[in-house]
């Protein structure tokens, strides 16, 4: 890709490590804001609110932001997202307490707006980064299929391992130096992370033809069903993680914040194991061959029945109901790590190196779309309904992306 003399491995590994501690900073946050916004008093609907241009953002970054990488390269929308992302915590740092809630509610989802755009440009830069690295193998499809499979998983496992980390870490920060403090912190440390990434190509996922803009939305059928299921999917896990599940631990179960934080980055974290080890846990199943959509079909159909399942044990009052949460959960991460692992390989296999940032743009605008959705489900269930209704719409929700892979058509071998 380009003149440059930088090896596609060094701007992948320059790439993914700003993505890691971006992550940090992202997961952190996000426990911060529901945790301090909830000790003053705001009902869970109106912590949802304080998502919703996160979300909203995320979806319109995600579908210009693929164009931009596209027509003038991943290093651009990586130090854009980097530094929004900065921007968006030093703007965190003069939130007080006093504050009339009408302003502290407007002014943080400001900020969540400049920090929605920070992370999709910021993830769909490491994630098209990736098609770079890995070329097209026409003379051995299926070893060159099982590569792109196996980076996919280890960038994905890591980053959502990470994002636990910074879920514990938001907790643990909140709990020692405050809010305001905490914020600050994680700015200078993100600054420290972009000055690792300046000596990266301008070129690098650059398109040869600079694309037309009518080009976000001239996708492939595959491309389409998979963004479709990927929307129903992120939006059953957010419906009950996002605001849901850290207020039910607090206020149904007592647990304090740093063990809330340290509970759902422990989930996270072992997500992302599974995650990143979805194709070595394939191969010990006895499949080595590249995973196509009936794999996708099969896990996402074991996934639908398992917050149903939580809610069911919740309502019959099935033992403490603090462990069918906590197992439950556990198994859904499980099951739920399967499908997002598949879900980021078919991706990059459906599409080409040349069109990349485009097709990965587009698909992770269906995710934020889903996750924006999920977020605003997750306040609104929970209010009517409290944690089983937020289990139940989970499950409408993952059966809808199960009947959308049923149409998803054979993964194309490279020519």
């Amino acid at each position: 890709m380009g003149t440059t003399s930088m090896s596609p491995l060094r701007q992948y590994g320059i790439v993914t490590t700003n993505y890691w501690a971006f992550t940090l900073t992202d997961g952190a946050l996000r426990m911060l804001v529901v945790f301090h916004f909830h000790a003053l008093g705001y009902s869970t609907l109106e912590i949802a609110l304080l998502f919703l241009f996160y979300e909203l953002f995320g979806v319109l970054t995600n579908l210009y932001g693929g164009w931009l990488g596209a027509r003038f390269g991943l290093r651009l929308t990586l130090w854009s997202g980097t530094l929004l992302q900065v921007a968006a915590l030093l703007m965190l740092i003069p939130v007080a307490d006093s504050w009339p809630k009408w302003w502290s509610v407007a002014y943080v989802m400001a900020a969540q707006a400049l920090s929605g755009i920070a992370k999709d440009l910021n993830k769909m830069s490491a994630k098209s980064a990736i098609r770079t690295v890995v070329p097209d193998t026409p003379d051995d499809a299926a070893r060159g299929q099982q590569q792109l499979f196996r980076w996919v998983a280890i960038l994905t496992g890591s980053k959502n391992a990470l994002k636990g980390v910074g879920f514990f870490l938001g907790g643990l920060l909140l709990t020692t130096i405050g809010f305001n403090n905490a914020v600050a912190a994680m700015a200078a440390g993100l600054l420290l992370a972009f000055a690792g990434t300046l000596g990266l190509p301008a070129d690098l996922g650059r398109m040869k033809q600079k694309p037309a803009f009518s080009s976000l939305f001239a996708k492939s059928r595959a491309i389409n069903l998979l963004a479709l299921a990927r929307f129903f999917l992120f939006g059953a896990r957010d419906v009950w993680f996002v605001v849901a599940l850290p207020v039910f631990l607090e206020t149904a179960l007592g647990w304090r914040f740093w063990e809330v934080g340290g509970f759902m980055g422990l989930w996270v974290i072992g997500y992302g194991i599974v995650q990143g080890a979805a194709p070595a846990l394939r191969r010990t199943w006895g499949d080595g061959s590249p995973p196509g959509p009936a794999a996708l079909q099969f896990w996402s159909a074991v996934l639908t029945a398992i917050p149903g399942l939580i809610a069911i044990a919740l309502w019959r009052q099935v033992g403490h109901p603090g462990l069918a949460v906590v197992v439950g959960l556990a198994v859904f991460a499980v099951v739920f790590a399967m499908n997002s692992s598949l879900h980021s390989y078919m991706i990059l296999a459906y599409t080409d190196a040349e069109s990349v940032s485009l097709n990965v743009g587009f698909y992770y605008m269906a995710n934020a779309a889903g996750r924006l959705v999920g977020t605003l489900l997750s306040g609104a269930m929970f209010l009517l309904g409290g944690m089983p209704a937020c289990l139940w719409t989970s499950t409408v929700l993952v059966a809808a992306a199960w009947l959308v892979s049923q149409r998803l058509p054979p993964v194309p071998k490279p020519r």
